[in-house]
Parts: structure tokens; sequence; C-alpha cells
């Protein structure tokens, strides 16, 4: 072996698979995109919820001071239509996923008692609290089964604080 040997690179083939033309890929790129838009547009959240109204605003019936809490009375006459439309309100407005008294009778319970409320006024609202909404009885009770209702903005600074007015 008087001449070296040299190793030459070994040539593999390279294949390119082709699935079609570019211009048919972004037809059809295209058309799969058209597909799912609507889809993603029609999901487009509504509701008090995700469009909270700015100070000084009424919408739906209600109204809001300071842009962080909205509120709105109902009276149907008796406690358990207007709760009802309560819940009816919540679940447009995109409050249906909370937990809420399942009935009326239940939201009684959380109604504080009228010979102790002077006292157990420390503990703040009458009626049911859930992180951000309140389901209150009004005092002076007004009119017959009336239900205040209070919505709070969540995408405010210190939200849960003011929420529970430690701010």
């Amino acid at each position: 072996m008087g001449k070296r040997s040299f190793l030459k690179p070994v040539r593999r083939p390279v294949v390119i698979a082709d699935f079609g033309s570019p211009v048919s890929l972004a037809a059809s790129a295209q058309e799969a995109v058209e597909q799912q838009l609507p889809v993603l547009t029609s999901r487009k959240r509504s509701g008090l919820r995700y469009n909270f109204p700015a100070a000084g605003e009424e919408v739906a019936g209600g109204y809001t001071e300071d842009g962080y809490c909205f509120e709105v009375t109902f009276a149907a006459g008796r406690l358990e239509r207007t709760y009802e439309l309560v819940v009816a309100f919540l679940q447009e407005q995109g409050y249906g996923d909370l937990p809420i008294p399942g009935n009326a009778a239940e939201l009684r319970l959380f109604k504080l008692p009228p010979k102790l409320r002077h006292q157990l006024s420390l503990f703040g609202d009458n009626g049911y609290v859930h992180n951000p909404i309140k389901i209150l009885f009004p005092i002076p009770a007004g009119s017959r089964g009336a239900l205040l209702l209070k919505l709070f903005n969540e995408a405010t600074e210190d939200h849960l604080l003011q929420f529970h007015r430690l701010k």
C-alpha cells in the first residue's frame, strides 16, 4: 500500500417529500384557518363580568359609581321569584359558574336575624357573599321580596382587598 487511501465522504441520497404544490398547501391552510375562526370569534365573552362598565355608567338596569362595584336591585313581589331573576341575570352576565344558594330557602339562611342584626353587623353584609358577588337583603327593607345584587370588577388592582373592605 504505497499510496494512502483517502476516505471519501459517503453520499447518501436525499429525498424531499412533496405533498403538493406550495399554492395548494397555502390554500388548504387558509381554508383550515377560515373554518376555525368562526369558532374562536363566537366564543367572545360577553356580559358584565368580562366587560365591566365604567364609572358613572348605567347598564342593564343597574349602575356603577366608581367603576368597581355594580349595583342592581331586583323586586318581584315574592322572594322566590326575585331570586329566580337574580340567578338568570347572573348566568346572562357570565357569573353562572359561581356557587350560589340553590333556592330562596337556602338564601334566607344567610339573612341576619332582626334582633341580632345590630350585633352581627360586625360581619358586614346581610346576605350571601362570595367573591365577586353579593346577594343582599336591603336594610331597611324597601319593597317586599327585594334583593340587592352587587357585582365587583375582578380586573381591578387589589380586588380582594376592596371586596372585603380592607382597602
